[in-house]
């Protein structure tokens, strides 16, 4: 029980109880701890941005083949494409059968329109300007724009060219090479301090949240919920879970291996809040640095399996709660909008709420005013998101790097067997064997 105590896993579980208690018996000072959950995430996102840096120029220097790393980002994106499909089939699929919003017979006159208006603006964004538009953002104004305003996309091209320059200088570009390494390994050190902050945070978010909604919030539209629940696990399991298999691992001691990042995002509902640790692990299991450093800060915007199940089933539950018919047209139509408008949404307010609107702004027989019916319930969805979306997006690595050659099998079972220590020093990884 001490043991547990003291770690990170038992002082998060600890802090999650506390938090349902304060929001149960004192939800007035439980609401004022909002700031803990924010100030956490505020401090691991401002590290965020100059990490992703560091650790993927590190890798491509470090790789000393450009063309293996082009291959990686071509796979990558094949990879994200085709598992985000399959989540967005599976979202109608499920619509479909189990019908959640049959029977609801909401009249859109009826819905508060006010409740939409703060995600108007943003919803116009992501379809304003189309696929051009989207890939014209991913230019950053300056360098310093990049980094100041946290866009990782915006970050990681410029990781990305400057790794290649560094790689072309050869010999004339160690020293610099060193420099980014030395800052990583700062900055990795940075993220190991804020990290212990984790059980404030957690107590702070938990509490706000029981607080100000109530425990039984979950009864409303529960049925929507629940279905989005099973839908998420179903994907992790069968469809992650057949992944890793085929990688030559298993899912479920990858799961044990990240549960002290899971049990983050549980509480914040934020996998940012953990991107820089999970990152460092899968760094530790032996997967090349370059590897890590690609596949996992692209994901972040275009490997959102969870949020795309989200999309389609919310869209047809949209659909039947207002009565509204739609035909094969539309549904293709939603799963055509969706795979654009999934992408690049990370880092949106709302987004979840605003990617769906953008979607069905494309689809003008679903009553996009609809979208009030899921507000409620959005956060208690968010917490499976985010897990999904983490879940999806460090079995890409994982399943990547087998494709690849880019891990150390052997390391990488020590570690998921609990044989080799997983907060061994990165510096210790045995990085060497994959330059």
């Amino acid at each position: 029980m001490r043991r547990f105590a003291t770690s990170l896993f038992g002082q998060v579980v600890l802090a999650l109880v506390l938090g349902v208690a304060a929001g149960l018996f004192f939800p007035e000072l439980a609401v004022k701890l909002k700031p803990l959950g924010d100030a956490f995430i505020k401090l691991i996102k401002m590290i965020i941005p100059v990490l992703v840096f560091c650790v993927v120029v590190h890798g491509i220097a470090g790789a000393g083949d450009l063309r293996r790393v082009g291959r990686v980002g071509i796979k990558a994106l094949i990879y994200f494409e085709v598992l985000t499909t399959v989540a967005l089939v599976m979202g109608l699929v499920l619509a479909f059968v189990f019908k959640p919003g049959v029977g609801m017979n909401v009249d859109p006159a009826q819905l508060d329109a006010s409740a939409m208006s703060g995600y108007v603006d943003n919803a116009s964004k992501l379809t304003g300007g189309g696929t051009v538009e989207f890939l014209m953002k991913l230019i950053p104004t300056n360098i310093v724009s990049a980094f100041a305003t946290g866009d990782v996309l915006q970050v990681l091209l410029i990781a990305v060219l400057f790794g290649c320059a560094l790689s072309l200088l050869g010999e004339r570009g160690r020293p610099v090479a060193a420099v980014v390494d030395a800052l990583s390994l700062v900055l990795f050190k940075i993220m190991g301090i804020l990290i212990k902050l984790a059980p404030l945070g957690v107590l702070g978010a938990i509490a706000f949240t029981v607080g100000r909604y109530g425990i039984g919030s979950l009864k409303q539209l529960g049925m929507l919920v629940a279905l989005y629940y099973g839908a998420v696990l179903a994907f992790v399991f069968v469809v992650l879970g057949l992944v890793m298999r085929l990688s030559g691992f298993s899912l479920i001691k990858l799961l044990r291996y990240l549960r002290e990042e899971l049990a983050i995002v549980f509480a914040t509902t934020s996998s940012d809040s953990v991107l820089p640790q999970v990152m460092a692990k899968l760094r530790r299991m032996g997967i090349r640095d370059s590897t890590v450093g690609l596949v996992i800060p692209t994901g972040y915007s275009f490997n959102l399996d969870a949020f795309s199940i989200y999309i389609t089933l919310a869209a047809v539950f949209i659909a039947q709660a207002t009565n509204t018919p739609i035909g094969m047209a539309d549904l293709l139509t939603i799963l055509a909008i969706a795979l654009v408008t999934s992408k690049g949404a990370h880092g949106v307010p709302g987004s979840a709420i605003v990617v769906l609107a953008a979607t069905l702004h494309a689809i003008p027989a679903i009553p996009a005013i609809g979208l009030v019916l899921v507000l409620s319930v959005d956060w208690f969805m968010g917490i499976a998101r985010a897990l999904g979306n983490l879940v999806g997006n460090c079995v890409a690595t994982v399943a990547i790097a087998a494709w690849e050659g880019d891990i150390d099998r052997e390391r990488a079972h020590a570690v998921l067997d609990g044989r080799a220590l997983p907060h061994d020093d990165v510096e210790d990884a045995p990085e060497a064997q994959h330059a």
